[in-house]
């Protein structure tokens, strides 16, 4: 089948870890005692993916998880060292995949940051330990973006799994003024629980299709039993980007040959997808059946490509 150990260059990519390890920066010892490279500094161009296409809409992106703990002088390092070519090249192969999928006309602005390795997401401890740095480093970046580079331009913001973290941290610390500009945030693969929504007024549930202002939050499963809990335990808001219903309509999918039915679950949150047989996808390393994580965005992109287009013109008054 198609989908069986599907291995993706635009998202988690497993690198050869030997050569990373030279030619890199001295990691920085933190207070818990891990390795972290030295903060990325977002006045340095170099700390960026833009593409400027001069239009009236950009799109600020967080990419998900690209790399694996690699070793070091002194230990192993659970961060992406930014300052490092080879680690750099995952992202931004992950951040010109994404252009050419989802921005269209649109900029696009995309940071470097130092974002936790794939194994930081085995335990819900090793999480709480971890995510907070890198996400420091992405709400350094979006305050700069507003700051230096966005002049009072309506953006999409979007992320995927640890990117999608990265969306909701920002929602969570925006101010007002940024938040006006904002024609709509796509939590995708991740998250949006009871707590966060009670931190802040900027995560709205998306309704409909053509809303703005709003969030967009789901993730894909066979089977409700097929989630995996740090993913989307909790969640509390999901819409369907098939049909953009927050019920459990029916919707039919064309992606890749395949026609699969895809319904939101609205006991669990989850989109159900029908179509695929047990062993048609495998989540690699965590070895989930019937968890389609990873083709939470390929499986959707014309839709979603679709809909930040017409989300766009609704804010530009259009």
């Amino acid at each position: 089948m198609k989908f069986r150990f599907v291995v993706s260059k635009i998202f988690v990519c497993f690198v050869a870890v030997l050569a990373l390890a030279g030619c890199r920066r001295a990691p920085k010892v933190a207070t818990g005692g891990d390795l972290v490279p030295s903060a990325p500094e977002y006045s340095d161009e170099r700390q960026w993916y833009i593409v400027d296409r001069e239009a009236d809409v950009d799109v600020f992106y967080v990419t998900s998880t690209n790399v694996v703990d690699y070793p070091s002088d002194g230990g192993v390092i659970h961060f992406a060292d930014v300052s490092v070519d080879s680690i750099r090249a995952l992202l931004t192969g992950e951040m010109e995949g994404i252009d050419r999928m989802y921005s269209g006309g649109f900029n696009f602005f995309s940071p470097y940051y130092r974002q936790c390795s794939l194994e930081s997401f085995m335990s819900d401890s090793l999480v709480a330990e971890r995510v907070p740095l890198a996400m420091d480093d992405v709400r350094r970046a979006f305050r700069y973006y507003i700051e230096h580079l966005n002049n009072g331009r309506p953006f999409v913001l979007a992320g995927f799994s640890q990117g999608a973290i990265g969306v909701v941290e920002i929602l969570k610390s925006m101010d007002d003024s940024a938040f006006e500009c904002l024609v709509a945030a796509y939590v995708i693969g991740w998250k949006v629980t009871a707590e966060d929504l009670a931190s802040t007024s900027h995560i709205v549930p998306a309704k409909d299709s053509d809303d703005v202002g709003v969030t967009v939050c789901f993730n894909s499963v066979r089977s409700p039993q097929c989630a995996i809990p740090l993913i989307s335990d909790g969640n509390r808001l999901a819409i369907n980007p098939v049909n953009w219903r927050t019920d459990g309509t029916l919707a039919t999918l064309i992606a890749n040959g395949d026609t699969l039915g895809v319904v939101l679950d609205t006991a669990s949150r989850l989109l159900c997808v029908s179509g695929y047989s047990a062993d048609d996808y495998m989540l690699p390393l965590i070895g989930r059946e019937g968890n389609y994580h990873r083709l939470d965005i390929t499986l959707y992109v014309d839709h979603l490509r679709r809909n930040i287009a017409l989300r766009a013109l609704r804010k530009l008054g259009k």
